[in-house]
């Protein structure tokens, strides 16, 4: 009897190793096939495979327009109310009367306000890559603000043509009278647009962690896959890119509304683990969009003019020009076109611009206006990359879900 019992006792055992193993091998061939996977489809890009890439971009653009065109009629009353509030406006704006001044003041406004909007939302949707728009725009608008303050004594620029171009006022003012919390007012509203822009550019990866959170099914996103692997294995992190990564998913996680905060205050390339995080957790929309927000529109941004103000500050930048000119051999050569360059830029700000200046002070607006042409070309490009492996990641999974059915 006792020998039986160690006889099925053993053949349990035997079966349980066997299942174990076989788990086992299931997982590592999955793994594997995921590995595989995700290098084919990396490998769909452009420059590699330029025909089978605008194939799937216009697959997948076909099926997000499907996608997004029965999101719309299943909220049509919504849509149908925002139409008619459209509609409404639009009579307001063609028809003639005293209120046109202000319609045209606040289409102005609102015009202003969503372009700065949309230029922060495409730095940190993370369409493939954030266009930086910070570097390209709003920082070079900032420091041609400072440059002019100090340049024209006074912030009071004539609207218009102001914001399109700076030109000094005509009223004279006192030497020195310009403060640094001038320039900040004055440049207060688009660097705050654009930060909120960037926040609301946090919501996707929230969002998407969320959705998987609750419906418990696997998310189509690489960068949540990886967090889930970090967590899984967050004991034996050693490199330091996981280690960072898990500061940031563990002072979210247990400081809450102040960590979401810390984290977005400052320029953070990790802000969208956060984003998964809060998600992943359930944490409460309006606790992580409003400490994103405040941390990012208010906080962060402060921080940011403050840094370019103080960079382009006049005496700033005439140490600046002097220290080029301080390099042995090529110092005189560099430092000759941003001298013409500046002295253009104050001609243009007080409207001198027949003097005109040689044509060699052009090479510095040339290259910048080249590097913004081909960061906004390398944009595009990753949009179409990233929408093609989209596309290819559904193929993917739907032949794994044919085989498993087979």
């Amino acid at each position: 009897m006792a020998e039986n019992g160690t006889d099925c006792e053993q053949r349990r055992l035997g079966m349980a190793k066997e299942q174990h193993n076989g788990s086992f091998t299931d997982s590592s061939f999955l793994n594997e096939k995921k590995r595989r996977d995700r290098e084919e489809r990396q490998s769909i890009v452009l420059w590699r495979k330029p025909f089978i890439t605008l194939q799937y971009f216009f697959l997948e653009t076909l099926i997000n327009l499907k996608e997004w065109s029965l999101k719309l009629w299943y909220r049509r009353g919504m849509v149908g109310s925002l139409l008619l509030l459209l509609s409404v406006l639009t009579v307001a704006y063609y028809i003639e009367g005293e209120h046109q001044q202000y319609v045209q003041y606040v289409e102005k406004k609102f015009l202003w306000c969503a372009y700065w909007v949309g230029l922060g939302i495409l730095s940190s949707v993370g369409l493939g890559t954030g266009l930086h728009t910070f570097l390209l725009y709003l920082g070079p608008h900032i420091a041609s603000v400072t440059l002019a303050a100090y340049e024209c004594n006074s912030v009071n620029f004539p609207e218009p043509p102001y914001p399109d171009e700076i030109i000094c006022p005509d009223e004279e003012a006192v030497e020195g009278s310009i403060s640094l919390w001038m320039i900040i007012s004055k440049v207060r509203l688009e660097a705050c647009m654009w930060g909120a822009g960037t926040a609301i550019g946090e919501l996707p990866p929230y969002f998407m962690a969320r959705a998987a959170r609750l419906s418990g099914a696997e998310p189509d996103d690489e960068e949540y896959e990886e967090f889930e692997e970090m967590l899984e294995h967050a004991q034996t992190a050693q490199d330091f890119a996981s280690r960072a990564k898990l500061a940031v998913q563990n002072l979210v996680q247990k400081v809450g509304f102040l960590g979401i905060l810390a984290c977005a205050s400052i320029p953070n390339p990790l802000f969208d683990l956060a984003g998964i995080t809060c998600g992943h957790f359930l944490v409460p929309f309006w606790t992580f969009f409003g400490a994103t927000l405040i941390g990012k529109a208010i906080i962060k941004m402060h921080i940011q003019k403050l840094f370019v103000i103080i960079t382009f500050s006049k005496h700033i930048v005439e140490q600046m020009v002097s220290l080029i000119g301080a390099v042995p051999s090529i110092g005189p050569s560099l430092q000759k076109p941003f001298q013409e360059y500046l002295e253009a830029q104050r001609k243009k700000l007080h409207h001198k611009t027949d003097a005109g200046a040689p044509q060699s002070e052009n090479w510095l607006s040339w290259a910048f206006e080249k590097l913004v042409i081909v960061m906004v070309i390398y944009f595009v490009l990753s949009i179409i990359n990233s929408m093609a492996q989209s596309y290819a990641k559904r193929v993917q999974q739907k032949k794994l879900s044919v085989e498993k059915t087979k």
